[in-house]
């Protein structure tokens, strides 16, 4: 431990006294541990004669303390190095000067990066220092004006222009108007939580400014750069793209701010004074956001950037459930108390009152905006739409042709007659664009505008790793997809047949990233032609493993090695590289799932009687009703309670000798173990394809590595955060569920990404204010939807080739949407969610404003409030003050 040192102790009460927060100093606090090692004895002693906001220049403080001038001066610029003084010209000299500890010192002291990192305790005094201090204040605070606090919101200039009301004091434009000088630079509430290790993946360079002397004096340190009125626009609108909160210091009164922040709720200091403290009316701007309800879709994205939690998505429809309360209430309030206040505001963020929202957002894997595309492609608005749906889901035409529809099957207008069609919505949707000359090709998004350096390896061209990589290249970083196979796509397009996904098709959507800057290398397989070890000396800093469960099963009876017994996988691989596997005429398939019903469908293409035999009941079946009901239709017959006992033949598989089963004891989901008879048959074939499994060839992937692997050879992951074992390795997709759909691995490629981006920056956490996309289907059979309250016209359906034609081409004839129909469809939806407040966490910062697509939300002005400046703030807080925080306002503080 390091030697106490009376001195710094003596500075940190003095600085504490007068800047009215004293309540004791010890070597334990952080007053007195963020000096300690900064400043030697000599900066302290000349300090020592220097007062709380008065200006000295060298000469004032030499004489002050008795000591050579040039002495003096040399302590004083080490003191601004060190960012605890500042300075000021006045007529063209310069003066020194010391603020409050904050909005001031501290965030001085953290702004220089080079002792920040080699003084990480700086960050913790900084944490520390503004949560007691926030502690003591708030009480009595929670009850006073508006936005009396040190820092104060204020609106996004957007939000309030066509006001009337709004005033001179509401817009952050006054500011950069009537600024002599402006600067930007690193943020210190992200540098601390950086220092701290509990980053949260707003990344601190670039993004918050200050004005006027204070600008200059951060720009001399070096630590900041001297900018344009234009540029401060940019950085503004920026931090608004990002999702970033305007607040000002206002220590000093409106017309003196010092400085603009542009914060994220996550690791900002004071805006937890609402998350944490849940007294957001003490920074809140002078606006509160109201919601259209008939306008708002609840697609989420004013939700996922509010930076307090104060909107959520509910639902709008009336409720038959008395005990629902929330479902559209706007302004629930629960009366403050010490007991209220949230401390793990940073990892509980919910994204859904408590009733729930609109079951197709919430079900889906990927929580795609269901019912805001849907809108937006009702209004026309075509593009707009793949833009709402590429946000979490990059390949809206490949989904639209292959998706299991989740969302569909649990949609509220199911309960009324037929769901809306909103797979074939997407995929209007998604052809609009792909017959497009000018596709959208999403631009890149950080909070510095500049391409990350960090180089990252996906492992696997499936939709998990295509997926990783679009949403990592939007970010900016540079990313290279590795693939063992010659083709990408995995087994989109490997597995997938045609008559389901046309390759162009997958093709098409890759064409979007090849556009976006990400490299491919295919016929490379990262284990075998080169290892992890290798690709960290070439300098990538992160992997993902989305490779898929390509490998197929062989069944494990008797005859399996004969001629014409065929792997599933291996055949449909064959099948879409354009070969065409020679079955015979009678082919039975082995399975009950997707794979079985593509191979029963292919090897009908080929001309073959084809039966799938499958173990268990036909109620029990996995595959999808929609398939199966295809398949019917192409001629598949289906024989259920029956396995496969013996394949018999002489070189060539030429008869199946199948064991009757029946269902024994059920599972805790339902599903019946089937229990052999001891009964026989036998029956005629040609070939014999297994489709009864597929597992995970990770080849040399993990040798010599710290990967943990689990059943059937998938990777062990975090949950939540996607990291493995090895630290610097992500993984998602089949490779960690086992085969599963391409949705569930679209949504984990972009968690991955999430992670990835966190992961590469030193102190970033990967779960702080991290979104953990928890969505809530509401209760369906709890909304009660009026008579006449919705579109009565029946479910809108595609144009196909008839039956007999469809099963005789590998290309697909499923028909799409015409626009007429398109919007009938989208009439359809009964608009089930909307946004609500929470204005107990609400700030105003009119954020939400500039995420609506649908002009659902406004800010409105509900109070008249400008601050004049600290010492007014802490009467306030003492006029507001219970009895006993009073009195240690009176007898500790003011009257010092």
């Amino acid at each position: 431990m390091a030697k106490k040192r009376p001195n710094i102790l003596k500075l940190a009460t003095k600085i504490s006294l007068e800047c009215l927060s004293y309540t004791g100093v010890t070597y334990n606090d952080p007053e007195y541990k963020i000096l300690e090692p900064i400043v030697d004895d000599d900066m302290c002693a000349v300090m020592m004669h220097m007062r709380l906001e008065k200006n000295y220049t060298p000469e004032d403080v030499a004489k002050r303390a008795k000591k050579d001038v040039a002495f003096v001066a040399e302590q004083l610029k080490k003191l601004q190095d060190v960012g605890v003084l500042r300075v000021r010209i006045i007529d063209g000299v310069t003066h020194y000067f010391y603020p409050i500890w904050v909005p001031g010192i501290m965030e001085g002291i953290l702004a220089v990066r080079e002792q920040g990192d080699k003084y990480p305790v700086l960050g913790e005094c900084f944490e520390e220092y503004t949560r007691r201090r926030l502690g003591f204040v708030i009480p009595m605070l929670n009850e006073g004006k508006t936005g009396m606090m040190l820092m104060r919101v204020m609106p996004v200039m957007s939000a309030i222009e066509s006001d009337k009301r709004t005033a001179s004091y509401d817009e952050v434009a006054t500011l950069i108007e009537n600024a002599k000088a402006i600067s930007v630079g690193a943020c210190s509430c992200r540098r601390a939580r950086r220092l701290m290790g509990e980053g949260c993946g707003h990344l601190e360079d670039d993004i918050c400014m200050y004005l006027n002397d204070d600008a200059i004096n951060f720009s001399q340190m070096g630590e900041h750069r001297l900018i344009s009125k234009e540029e401060a626009y940019e950085v503004l609108k920026r931090a608004e793209d990002n999702g970033l909160v305007h607040e000002i210091n206002q220590a000093q009164g409106f017309d003196n701010v010092t400085a603009i922040c542009n914060c994220c709720g996550c690791s900002c200091f004071a805006l937890r004074i609402s998350s944490y403290f849940r007294s957001s009316n003490a920074i809140r701007s002078n606006y509160l956001p109201r919601v259209d309800k008939d306008k708002c879709v609840a697609c989420g994205l004013c939700v996922e950037h509010c930076q307090t939690n104060a909107l959520r998505l509910g639902q709008k429809h009336c409720i038959n459930d008395s005990t629902i309360s929330d479902a559209y209430d706007t302004n629930v309030s629960i009366p403050w108390d010490k007991n209220t206040y949230n401390v793990d505001y940073r990892t509980n963020r919910t994204n859904v009152m408590e009733s729930g929202t609109s079951p197709c957002k919430a079900n889906c894997p990927a929580h795609i905006p269901v019912q805001g595309y849907i809108k937006l492609a009702s209004q026309g608005r075509y593009r707009e739409a793949l833009e709402l749906i590429k946000r979490e889901n990059p390949f809206p035409a490949v989904c639209g042709r292959i998706c299991y529809k989740a969302c569909e099957d649990t949609c509220t207008r199911g309960d009324i007659d037929d769901p809306v069609a909103i797979d074939d919505i997407k995929k209007f949707i998604a052809e609009q664009d792909l017959n497009s000359d000018n596709r959208y090709v999403p631009e890149m998004l950080n909070m510095t505008n500049v391409p990350f350096t960090e180089k990252i390896a996906i492992i696997g061209a499936g939709p998990a790793g295509l997926s990783c990589a679009y949403y990592l290249k939007i970010k900016g970083y540079p990313v290279t997809v590795f693939e063992k196979e010659k083709k990408l796509g995995g087994m989109m397009t490997l597995g997938i047949p045609s008559f389901r996904l046309e390759k162009n098709v997958v093709e098409a959507e890759i064409d979007i990233l090849r556009e976006m800057g990400v490299e491919f290398k295919t016929g490379v397989e990262v284990g075998r032609d080169v290892t992890l070890a290798e690709l960290r000396e070439q300098g990538y800093k992160a992997f993902y493993l989305g490779i898929g469960a390509s490998k197929g099963t062989t069944l494990n009876v008797p005859g399996a090695d004969l001629g014409n017994v065929f792997c599933g996988l291996d055949f449909l691989r064959d099948i879409n590289q354009g070969k065409k596997p020679k079955v015979g005429k009678t082919v039975a398939v082995i399975g009950g799932g997707n794979v079985a019903i593509d191979v029963a469908r292919s090897a009908v293409r080929l001309g073959a009687d084809t039966t799938i035999i499958y173990r268990r009941s036909s109620e029990e079946m996995p595959a999808a009703a929609e398939e199966i009901k295809e398949a019917e239709a192409e001629g598949v017959k289906f024989m259920y309670l029956a396995a496969p006992a013996e394949i018999i033949g002489d070189k060539k598989v030429k008869e199946l000798k199948l064991e009757k089963m029946v269902l024994g004891a059920c599972d805790l989901q339902g599903r019946c173990t089937p229990v052999p008879t001891g009964e026989f048959e036998t029956i005629p074939v040609t070939a014999v394809i297994s489709a009864v499994g597929q597992k995970i060839d990770l080849g040399g992937l993990s040798e010599g590595s710290k990967l943990k692997l689990g059943k059937d050879n998938t990777v062990d992951v975090d949950p939540e955060t996607y990291q493995t074992a090895e630290p610097d390795v992500f993984a998602g997709g089949d490779v960690v569920t086992g085969p599963y759909f391409a949705i569930d691995a679209i949504a984990a490629g972009k968690e991955g990404a999430v992670s990835i981006h966190r992961f590469v920056h030193e102190g970033q956490s990967l779960v702080f204010g991290r979104d953990r996309r928890d969505y809530k289907a509401m209760d369906t059979k709890s909304v009660a939807i009026p008579v006449g309250g919705f579109d009565t016209a029946p479910r809108q359906s595609c144009d196909c080739k008839a039956d007999d034609a469809a099963k005789k081409e590998f290309c697909d004839t499923r028909g799409i949407l015409t626009e007429e129909q398109m919007k009938k469809e989208t009439e359809r939806c009964l608009g089930c969610g909307a946004v609500v407040v929470n204005e107990d966490l609400c700030i105003g910062c009119g954020i939400c404003t500039t995420k609506c697509k649908f002009d659902a939300i406004h800010l409105e002005k509900v109070t008249d409030n400008v601050s004049k400046g600290y010492h007014r703030t802490l009467m306030t807080a003492a006029t507001n003050a219970p009895r006993v925080a009073k009195k240690i306002i009176e007898k500790k503080i003011l009257k010092k």
